[in-house]
């Protein structure tokens, strides 16, 4: 028994949301709503905004500095280490996951 035509179209749509938001795969399975609360919680843009001019936007994506996924992971890790933040792994994805997101949009 074939499904009604009502699921190949739910399915269909489903399918088409998830490649519409396609992170890389290292950021595969990361909690957007936990990394844009720990971006808030932490207050990561007024920290940016406090060291470069303007209203923080010119830190992400610097020429030559962060052209990958993993480089941003990396950066995302540094302000946690070396701000004592006391992010999780997962945490650490969340966040950097939301920055691809927003800011660097890598597939």
């Amino acid at each position: 028994m074939q499904p009604p035509r009502i699921w190949f179209w739910t399915l269909l749509g489903a399918c088409g949301s998830l490649f519409a938001h396609a992170q890389p795969a290292i950021f595969h399975g990361a909690d957007l709503k936990l990394g844009q609360q720990l971006i808030d919680d932490n207050r990561c843009v007024e920290c940016h905004a406090s060291k470069v001019p303007g209203d923080g936007s010119a830190v992400y994506k610097p020429k030559g500095r962060i052209n990958t996924p993993g480089l941003l992971r990396g950066m995302v890790e540094r302000c946690n280490t070396e701000l004592n933040l006391g992010f999780f792994p997962e945490e650490v994805d969340a966040v950097a996951a939301v920055l691809n997101r927003d800011h660097y949009k890598f597939k």
